[in-house]
């Protein structure tokens, strides 16, 4: 899934959308839910990271799924950089990931780039913490 496919995403249905709304409290946050919703229900982004002052580099990421927001998910990261892939993995609760791909939706939306935050990326490349 890229940026022009995140304009289309079509909502879940409000079952699903109730399951997790308890771990969003701000309007935003579950206003954009049901988009990150359907986004999470399609195991994969691709993307771009911005680099300050050089260029962007490629990555697609996926994830597992599951329906219950507690659950423990695993979501794999790869960039491709001049002819090289690097591999990153992370496990974190699922509501957590979800929350991550609400910013990702909020982010394309402002700035026109697929992109996550830089809180996930601190996840992804400091797991421990």
């Amino acid at each position: 899934m890229s940026g022009s496919a995140i304009d289309q995403l079509q909502p879940v249905d409000n079952g699903q959308i109730l399951v997790y709304q308890p771990y969003y409290r701000e309007g935003t946050k579950r206003a954009v839910l049901p988009r990150a919703l359907s986004l999470y229900q399609n195991k994969s982004l691709e993307g771009e990271r911005k680099i300050e002052g050089g260029e962007s580099i490629p990555f697609v990421a996926s994830w597992t799924v599951s329906t219950i927001p507690a659950d423990l998910i695993g979501c794999r990261m790869q960039f491709s950089t001049q002819g090289e892939q690097l591999s990153y993995e992370v496990k974190m609760a699922n509501f957590e990931f979800v929350d991550h791909l609400i910013d990702v939706i909020v982010n394309y939306k402002r700035y026109h780039t697929v992109d996550f935050s830089k809180a996930f990326y601190r996840k992804l490349l400091r797991p421990e913490e």
